[in-house]
């Protein structure tokens, strides 16, 4: 995939998600062998910026390129002001989210809601555009509902606007997360415009993105929350993607070795106290996925009591060492 002067051989981006792709989960997935990565969801508005939570979401500059940043919001100056800022912190893309469901940001007409007002997408895209020398991207969805199904107007604007690439989650606004992916509709708005599409919405095993590709035709995939616990998910599917071979899965061993590198970058990112905490719907998700460890589900319930990264690294040591969880929540 070419993006700008930007190309590799991988067609598989980790996506933007929001407490999830911050920069300790988007190293590891670059030490799997990940190349594109786009980061979590960064609010257009530069007074909220001094926040905690703003604040780690900017912490891209000490990274390896491409650094490909998402920007949120629904008026054109502050969306352009802000790709400005990011560019000039290092991002080598620009994103701007269209695609997200959630309440919270669709309230304040941004996300998915500005589908609804495809003048408004016409005048963010132009004035983000015009204000920086880095491509810009687009991600969104379908559209609001199956009633308001208008991506491929979309598609055509931002082709239009100087969008450089397009990125499709195959579901509308009210479906939110639920429900099958309309592949047919991704492969309409691949068919429509000239620019790159990337396919997005429950991929999650080499076979189905080789499906989903051939389905859609599109020129990339974007994974999401299958890649959640599975930091190697990525370059597994670029491996069966261009050589039709599956590439071994992690040994047990390498997966603690992974875990125990991400507990003690998240505890460094985030700190001795919101480390762990954010640690551990992350090592729910690696277990969620492990059915060769019969007492997950006890030992998640009391990895989520420890406080301390060293009592989580006891703990990690303790179930890959076969000492197992037992009903009341101890090591037995």
């Amino acid at each position: 995939m070419k993006i700008g002067a930007f190309e590799h051989s991988s067609n598989v981006v980790v996506a933007p998600m929001a407490g999830v792709s911050d920069q300790p989960f988007r190293n590891l997935c670059r030490a799997n062998g990940a190349h594109w990565l786009v980061s979590e969801m960064v609010t257009s508005d530069q007074r909220l910026w001094h926040t905690r939570k703003s604040a780690n979401r900017l912490r891209f500059q000490d990274e390896p390129g491409p650094r490909w940043v998402q920007i949120a919001g629904a008026d054109p100056m502050m969306l352009a002001e802000a790709a400005t800022v990011n560019q000039g912190f290092g991002a080598d893309f620009i994103d701007i989210n269209m695609g997200c469901p959630a309440k919270k940001v669709c309230n304040k007409a941004a996300g998915s809601a500005l589908l609804r007002d495809e003048k408004l997408v016409a005048q963010i895209l132009k004035a983000v555009v015009a204000a920086v020398t880095v491509p810009v991207t687009l991600k969104i969805r379908l559209g609001w509902s199956r009633d308001e199904i208008n991506a491929t107007k979309i598609a055509h604007i931002a082709e239009q606007e100087g969008v450089q690439l397009l990125t499709v989650h195959g579901r509308t606004r009210a479906c939110k997360f639920q429900g099958e992916v309309d592949y047919e509709a991704i492969r309409q708005v691949v068919e429509a415009v000239n620019i790159p599409v990337v396919a997005n919405g429950d991929i999650d095993t080499e076979i189905k993105a080789q499906q989903v590709l051939q389905r859609t035709g599109a020129a990339a995939l974007m994974v999401g929350r299958a890649i959640q616990g599975r930091p190697w998910l990525a370059s597994q599917i670029d491996h069966y993607l261009g050589s039709g071979q599956f590439k071994k899965k992690p040994e047990s061993s390498e997966i603690k070795r992974q875990l125990v590198a991400h507990l003690n970058c998240l505890s460094s990112f985030y700190g001795e106290v919101m480390g762990p905490r954010i640690a551990r719907k992350h090592v729910g998700w690696y277990f969620g996925k492990m059915s060769d460890f019969p007492s997950r589900r006890s030992f998640i319930k009391h990895f989520n009591t420890l406080v301390t990264l060293t009592e989580q690294l006891e703990a990690i040591n303790m179930i890959f060492n076969g000492i197992e969880i037992n009903a009341v929540g101890t090591f037995s």
